[in-house]
């Protein structure tokens, strides 16, 4: 057989076709991966999967350098290239760390059950029994997140943050074998997915810290013209996700946001409405705009007539459910988005753009 594709055969002749996922080489890149493998396997029972351990350059590349790029979107480039060149069939990616548009070609055909998406406070082990309001005067908090300082300034004001780099191993170990910092803040899901629950001394609530665009949620990249693979993995959306990633999305798109600017969320379902949340801080978190809107998502769950295969809505295909909730949802984005614009949320963002691409 031609084409692209591989393929291999069984005991029993029957040629099927082998999927390959891309994963990067972390320890919790590969759990997620093989988390989703385990799914697509119980559905597919028959389908060859392969995972594909990307070799990248990131590990090369200084600190100082990953810091300006961004480490998580050069692993993230490395791996749509390999998708763009068949290298690989689907990519399992955090989604807080794909952008609002992707590049021509890819799309989101996934998006995986949300696990808690709020941040975690994790304390060196001489801080136990603490929390971030009992810490002494000065303690220095570690977090390489712009959106995390921001708000935890402004809420914790007798605390010093500093930036804290690397992977959740990386960082774990710089906060338990040397005394530099307190806490550490990182996202209660990985540390969930990592099985590190116990390191867990703080859930930090939206009152305390609001979360990222797509925070908790699993994503999985594709082809955007590989119908097949688009249709295989679409059945893995949860609805309820979806909803709230794509409102989520399409507000920080409007804002042009992204990791250099501090920009948190907060989304809800209950009886058939989506409550989204949306705030945009300066680095101090001295200046803030925050609001929240509401929509029906309702629907009859009927599925759109598939007029176009491709309809992409900030980056997801979900051609398997209802098109107004989806519509819905992209709209109260835009809608609080342009809220906070029409109250300056582009001076704030400005400013604290301008800031951190100076320092």
């Amino acid at each position: 057989m031609e084409g692209p594709y591989k393929y291999v055969r069984n005991a029993n002749g029957k040629v099927s076709r082998v999927i390959r996922i891309g994963t990067r080489k972390s320890q919790l890149a590969r759990i997620q991966t093989d988390s989703v493998a385990e799914k697509l396997k119980r559905l597919y029972p028959d389908v060859h999967l392969e995972i594909v351990g990307m070799t990248t350059t990131g590990d090369k590349i200084l600190d100082t350098a990953l810091s300006k790029i961004g480490e998580k979107s050069l692993f993230t480039k490395e791996l749509e290239t390999a998708l763009e060149r068949n290298e690989v069939d689907l990519v399992v990616h955090s989604l807080k760390d794909l952008p609002t548009t992707l590049p021509p070609g890819f799309t989101i055909g996934a998006v995986l059950k949300r696990e808690n998406p709020h941040d975690a406070v994790v304390l060196h082990p001489k801080n136990m029994g603490k929390s971030l309001d009992t810490l002494p005067d000065k303690s220095v908090i570690g977090t390489s997140s712009l959106r995390r300082a921001a708000q935890l300034k402004k809420r914790f004001p007798h605390l010093e943050f500093k930036d804290i780099r690397g992977n959740l191993n990386t960082r774990l170990k710089k906060l338990d074998e040397k005394d530099d910092f307190s806490a550490i803040i990182l996202a209660a899901a990985g540390l969930r997915r990592m099985g590190w629950d116990s390191r867990v001394s703080q859930i930090l609530g939206p009152e305390d810290c609001m979360y990222a665009v797509g925070q908790g949620a699993l994503a999985i990249e594709v082809r955007a013209r590989d119908e097949d693979i688009l249709e295989m993995v679409s059945v893995l959306h949860d609805p309820d996700t979806v909803l709230r990633c794509i409102a989520e999305r399409a507000f920080l798109r409007r804002l042009e946001g992204g990791c250099s600017v501090p920009v948190a969320v907060h989304t809800e379902v209950k009886d058939s409405q989506l409550y989204l949340t949306g705030a945009v801080y300066s680095l101090d978190g001295s200046d803030s705009l925050k609001e929240t809107m509401q929509t029906s998502i309702a629907s009859d769950n009927k599925v759109e007539e598939r007029v176009d295969e491709r309809v992409q809505r900030v980056g997801v295909t979900a051609n398997n459910m209802p098109g107004p909730a989806q519509d819905a949802s992209e709209k109260l984005g835009l809608d609080l988005a342009n809220l906070l614009l029409s109250k300056g949320a582009k001076e704030i963002l400005t400013v604290a753009r301008q800031l951190n691409d100076a320092r």
